[in-house]
């Protein structure tokens, strides 16, 4: 996966974090957790604020949403849905994404534009999504400042893809991401500028795949967002 930088961010060395990180556990992932969690949000400081600036391109504000999944008997298996870019697009072709894009003027809020983005890549209805709340903006190096918006998916929805933006959706289980023992840490140094991102490679089994398996690598900006993610739920333990 040759990216715009020049570099396959697959073959950059990587290491884990230093020191004991616990992963979330089960119980601290359910839907009514994590309600309360948004509800009542501790003081913490996101890990990941920005990339080094890639050119010189105005800022331009954008939403995602993180949309998860209330999978398995009452929800207790959560899951999150992403989607891969696909190869002509002119920002981030290719890469493994949250629904989402640049803010409207016509969009009502930050939240309408994050629902807005997911019903025309995915065709997810904005009446199966339960919004929580928002994550702090992530800056990406081509100037865009992402409002992450986390919302619970009520596992009845059905896709409509656009397969002009999006080449392939999938789901991965929110416990895999919230476990740090899944976060490689990359440093890659050019031109005397040092950026460093996480991934998150998951191998997906689904039956869809008819006994194969696929690597889906999650990395870059959705990989910093999860990192965020992890970090806030890490912070509400300590409450």
């Amino acid at each position: 996966m040759k990216h715009s930088l020049g570099f396959d961010p697959r073959e950059v060395p990587w290491t884990l974090q230093p020191g004991h990180w616990p992963h979330i556990k089960a119980e601290d992932l359910r839907a009514e957790r994590l309600r309360w969690v948004f509800q009542n949000p501790p003081e913490w400081t996101p890990e990941l604020k920005r990339e080094p600036q890639i050119g010189q391109k105005a800022p331009a504000a954008a939403a995602v949403l993180v949309p998860i999944v209330l999978r398995g008997s009452d929800g207790q298996d959560p899951h999150v849905l992403l989607t891969q870019r696909t190869q002509h697009l002119s920002s981030h072709a290719g890469q493994i994404a949250f629904p989402g894009g640049k803010v409207d003027a016509e969009d009502a809020s930050i939240e309408h534009a994050a629902l807005r983005e997911a019903q025309e890549e995915v065709g997810l209805l904005p009446q199966y999504v339960q919004v929580l709340g928002n994550l702090p903006n992530y800056i990406t190096g081509t100037a865009f400042h992402i409002t992450p918006v986390v919302g619970l998916v009520s596992p009845d929805f059905s896709m409509a893809p656009n397969p002009y933006e999006v080449a392939d959706v999938f789901e991965v289980p929110l416990s895999f991401l919230m476990n740090p023992k899944n976060h490689r840490l990359h440093e890659f140094e050019r031109d005397g500028v040092v950026r460093q991102w996480y991934s998150m490679p998951y191998l997906d089994r689904h039956p869809s795949l008819k006994g194969s398996t696929k690597e889906r690598f999650i990395w870059g900006a959705t990989a910093g967002m999860i990192r965020n993610f992890y970090r806030f739920l890490l912070a509400a333990n300590s409450l």
